[in-house]
């Protein structure tokens, strides 16, 4: 039998078109269902881009609604690089009179130098104390005190460190110093000398009770590097002392073991940076607030941007956006809208609207601002601005909480943006496990027809192969005849 190497060949007829034809024809429902799952995949698609705009707004109103935005004081100095202070009660509001007459330090202490950091110095156990130097006087060039006495900070306890063969350098030293992790900070400086490498101890901790007490029970040379106590031998020089910070607020005295100085002023963080005098004027954060205000407004009309551009029809290309006619996108505007139009409750003179501060809804959906009115609200009446937006732990009060709370429940795990987004997915597997078994089925079918044309093939090739010898016998038959 003739082999046939296309199908058509041995009939002479056209079969590859027909069966393409066949394939075509069964694969049409597939078509349907691929754009279904491109309309689903749309629809996925927009509700992300609608979960995102929902948390712009969320964040923005979150910040609204805690009070502390509301209370933010900050402080204006009348002299730069001095203090910056900020605080978070409205009631420190003034001008104050400050002058920094010391900042707070750290001590520092360093030991005679040596010849180099790996040369083995002695072994013992080293113990660093806290406390404050009392009275003597200190000798600026030796850096050693006379007739002052040592006060131990009994809350703070001293951490023994061992010094041995493993350990024993100088540099074996800082290290052991600094992995104790013992309130003080080791370094080695070359001081360029002969003897040029000198450890360099710094409390970590500032303030008049963080000077050091070193002993050091072991050899001598151990001892007579580091033993250290202001009221008896001192090996170390001192080359800065621990003190507190000193200022007058008002001519009030004030000091702080660190420059960070909370409270002279009521709710308020003084940060020192250097001796001075100034003036230092203390009043509400409003900008803070103004910008808070603006910003959720905006992220209020971004999403209404993101609605609307996800509901759009083009009646002219006759195409519609993803979401048109979508109820989860209607109700969840809807739920948003109501938040924002329903009264906060307060007093007789309470701010109450978002109209009272000048915050209005456009006839496009969107909020606009009348910048004038918000100036002079919040210029005016800043704590009924904050009772418009914010309330205390417990409360329920305050549009940021309550939009806060309802974009919580929508797009929760049982929130409807989350169900609906849940049901799309749902149906887009459906969809693969009907478009693969329809898939399947198509296939077999015009595998089906493919052997059906190639079992027709190879007859029709058959009869022609047999019509053709029988016309060549008759032919002979009839030329021996003639």
């Amino acid at each position: 039998m003739a082999s046939i190497s296309s199908i058509g060949v041995g009939a002479n007829l056209d079969l590859g078109a027909l069966l393409t034809q066949l394939q075509t024809a069964e694969n049409q429902p597939l078509v349907a269902l691929k754009a279904k799952q491109t309309s689903y995949n749309s629809k996925l698609s927009a509700y992300g881009t609608l979960q995102s705009a929902l948390t712009g707004i969320q964040s923005a109103a979150k910040k609204l609604g805690d009070p502390a935005l509301f209370q933010a004081i900050t402080g204006t100095p009348s002299v730069s690089g001095i203090l910056a202070a900020s605080g978070t009660d409205p009631r420190s509001a003034g001008t104050y009179a400050v002058d920094i007459s010391q900042l707070a330090q750290a001590q520092s202490v360093i030991a005679k130098g040596q010849t180099n950091t790996t040369t083995a110095i002695g072994s013992g156990k080293i113990t660093i104390e806290f406390g404050k130097v009392a009275g003597g006087t200190l000798d600026p060039v030796t850096g050693q005190y006379t007739g002052a006495t040592f006060d131990k900070d009994t809350t703070r306890a001293a951490k023994p460190i061992t010094i041995d063969a493993s350990n024993n350098t100088l540099g074996g030293i800082r290290d052991a110093i600094n992995a104790a992790n013992a309130g003080v900070s080791a370094t080695i400086v070359n001081d360029g000398s002969g003897t040029p490498n000198r450890l360099v101890l710094t409390s970590t901790q500032t303030g008049e009770t963080s000077a050091m007490r070193i002993s050091v029970d072991g050899d001598a040379a151990l001892q007579n590097l580091l033993n250290n106590d202001p009221a008896g031998t001192q090996n170390l020089q001192q080359t800065a002392a621990a003190q507190n910070a000193k200022l007058t607020v008002n001519g009030i005295a004030v000091t702080s073991t660190t420059n960070s100085v909370t409270d002279a002023i009521q709710g308020t963080t003084l940060t020192l940076v250097q001796t001075g005098k100034l003036n230092l004027v203390m009043k509400a954060s409003t900008t803070a607030v103004k910008t808070a205000i603006t910003d959720f407004v905006k992220a209020y009309n971004a999403l209404q941007s993101t609605a609307k551009s996800l509901t759009a029809f083009d009646a002219e290309a006759e195409t519609a956006a993803p979401l048109v006619g979508d109820s989860t996108l209607r109700n969840l505007q809807t739920r948003i809208r109501q938040a924002l139009t329903s009264p906060q409750p307060g007093g007789a003179n309470d701010l109450k609207v978002l109209t009272s501060i000048g915050i209005s809804f456009q006839k496009d959906g969107t909020l606009a601002i009348d910048n004038d009115k918000l100036d002079k609200a919040i210029d005016t009446n800043l704590e009924g601005v904050s009772k418009l937006f914010a309330s205390d732990t417990g409360s329920t009060t305050g549009y940021g909480k309550q939009l806060t709370a309802v974009i919580d429940d929508l797009t929760g795990s049982k929130g409807a943006l989350k169900a609906a987004t849940d049901g799309v997915t749902t149906s887009l597997k459906q969809l693969d496990t009907q478009y693969t078994a329809m898939k399947e089925r198509a296939d077999a079918t015009v595998e089906r027809y493919r052997k059906q044309f190639v079992q027709l093939d190879v007859a029709m090739s058959s009869m022609n192969n047999t019509l053709k010898y029988l016309a060549q016998q008759f032919d002979a038959m009839n030329a021996s005849k003639g």
